[in-house]
């Protein structure tokens, strides 16, 4: 499989009238084809299935470089699961991607990808800490998206939870950032959390709660409410 392959096959799935539409929602110039997510889907489950790790992480490394939107959310496809075998090459590519951030959907199908890697390899929480004090907003963001695993064990082990506190002093150096990103990243993560850790979340909401903006403090809170 090389790159004029899988872009043949992603512009034979094109719709232009669909491209235009894309282009005009995720308001980041680049080329659209207007293909489908499901389609995705379909073409990376099947390139997966015929290329060793090696050639994905090529193809993955090719198909970002092309700029094209949904190149790069295939890209992100391709090495989003959880069991590769050698993964670093996969991890090192995944991070090589993060200055190039510059929209919220491919940003998270590559957070996706990254939350497999970090959940196979949790001590790459120290390389992510590093992107919380990144000058740039979406490499910053990424370290929330990208760490949302930690928010679904509702029996989590003693070193999960400290991972949890961990992440949680993240999102509270966060919250005298105004952007709006940021502020739905903290958001994210804490509505998450609540649905089966609502004591942290309550904690962290008192605490922060007040300097939080008030789309994200109500967001964040969503489910207690429900309690």
């Amino acid at each position: 499989m090389t790159l004029d392959d899988a872009l043949s096959a992603l512009n034979a799935q094109s719709d232009p009238d669909k491209a235009v539409q894309m282009a005009a929602y995720h308001k980041v110039e680049r080329p659209y084809l207007g293909v489908a997510n499901p389609v995705l889907n379909d073409l990376t489950k099947t390139w997966r299935q015929t290329l060793d790790v090696p050639a994905r992480v090529a193809l993955a490394d090719a198909l970002w470089a092309s700029n094209i939107h949904e190149a790069r959310v295939a890209a992100a496809k391709l090495l989003t699961q959880a069991r590769i075998r050698p993964d670093d090459a996969v991890w090192d590519l995944l991070q090589s991607w993060l200055p190039d951030f510059d929209a919220w959907a491919i940003a998270d199908h590559a957070c996706m990808a990254m939350q497999k890697r970090l959940t196979a390899q949790p001590d790459r929480l120290d390389q992510v800490e590093g992107w919380t004090r990144s000058d740039h907003m979406w490499t910053r963001r990424a370290a929330l998206v990208s760490t949302l695993p930690w928010t679904k064990q509702n029996h989590p082990k003693p070193d999960d939870l400290d991972r949890r506190d961990r992440i949680l002093g993240w999102a509270a150096s966060y919250v005298p950032d105004r952007d709006w990103f940021i502020q739905k990243s903290i958001a994210w993560w804490l509505r998450e959390l609540s649905k089966h850790d609502p004591d942290r979340v309550t904690a962290f909401l008192d605490a922060h709660g007040a300097d939080m903006k008030p789309f994200a403090r109500r967001e964040a809170g969503k489910y207690l409410r429900a309690q």
